[in-house]
């Protein structure tokens, strides 16, 4: 059964000496606003992160499909449904039966989590439609502005015979955020579940844990230490809400205790005013 409540949600993580983005337009280096300073993450690096932890701790399991993963090709998921409802798919169009294009946008929902829960634009070659999901993420925003910085890097091994006879060692670069503590905000509707995709209480308890747990296995040398360092949850008690979703983030303040650079998360405090969280609203500190 889809969920019948709608969320909203404040999460912290953090980055030492690692690159928690990479912008390819800027040979790599962390993403930055150009105008105040601050670190980005964008919404498709988090959504990444949550199908790659969904993959790996749901692997096999019914209704867990990854949707949107390296290597697979589109089309060959969207032909599962085909396949299943024994229909043969015409160049990018859906069936002219009203029921059967249905089934089968509904059997990519059932069988893959990341379409349940952000949605999907199956519109391909071989069509299943399209549908849009109840989670909605902001791009995460550093607290402090960051100075993100290139390190030179050597290597004492050599790629060829021509590299070996001019001796030395191979150099290299290597992108880091000294320290940075981000923010990134969420919404999820029990509308677009109820009505759309289905996303379920099994699918929120899911991706509670995910963003928990967002980077245990996802360490790598060149993203450094990171964290979720706290993850605030506000619950309504109903599927339309009780009170608008920037006056509950404003709720969530987080400052800097003193005025030097930050290098840990016990550098900064964070504050919950629960007078900004009215009466049908719970609010829920998972970490």
């Amino acid at each position: 059964m889809a969920i019948e409540r709608r969320y909203e949600f404040v999460m912290l993580f953090d980055v030492e000496n690692g690159n928690p983005n990479g912008d390819p337009d800027a040979g790599n280096m962390p993403r930055i606003d150009p105008e105040t300073g601050l670190g980005i993450v964008t919404d498709v690096c988090i959504k990444r992160k949550i199908r790659n932890y969904v993959e790996v701790t749901r692997e096999g399991e019914e209704g867990f499909n990854i949707y949107v993963k390296e290597g697979v090709l589109l089309n060959d998921q969207h032909r599962l449904a085909y396949e299943a409802y024994e229909l043969e798919p015409k160049d990018k169009e859906l069936p002219k039966d009203e029921k059967q294009a249905k089934e089968l946008t509904g059997f990519m929902c059932k069988n893959f989590f990341d379409i349940r829960a952000f949605g999907a634009v199956m519109t391909t070659k071989v069509n299943c439609g399209q549908v849009r999901g109840p989670i909605q993420i902001n791009f995460a925003r550093s607290i402090d502005p960051i100075i993100p910085q290139e390190l030179t890097i050597t290597r004492v091994a050599t790629t060829n015979e021509k590299e070996k006879a001019k001796g030395g060692h191979e150099m290299g670069r290597k992108q880091i955020v000294p320290y940075g503590l981000y923010r990134v905000e969420g919404y999820i509707s029990a509308h677009l579940a109820q009505k759309v995709t289905g996303f379920d209480e099994e699918d929120l308890e899911v991706l509670w844990e995910a963003l928990m747990n967002l980077f245990e296995h996802d360490h790598s040398a060149a993203r450094g230490k990171m964290a979720t360092r706290k993850l605030y949850i506000f619950e309504h008690d109903s599927a339309l809400g009780n009170a608008p979703s920037h006056l509950l983030f404003e709720a969530i303040k987080v400052q800097k205790k003193e005025e030097k650079p930050a290098r840990h998360f016990n550098d900064y405090s964070v504050t919950v005013d629960l007078e900004k969280v009215p009466t049908g609203v719970r609010l829920i500190e998972k970490l």
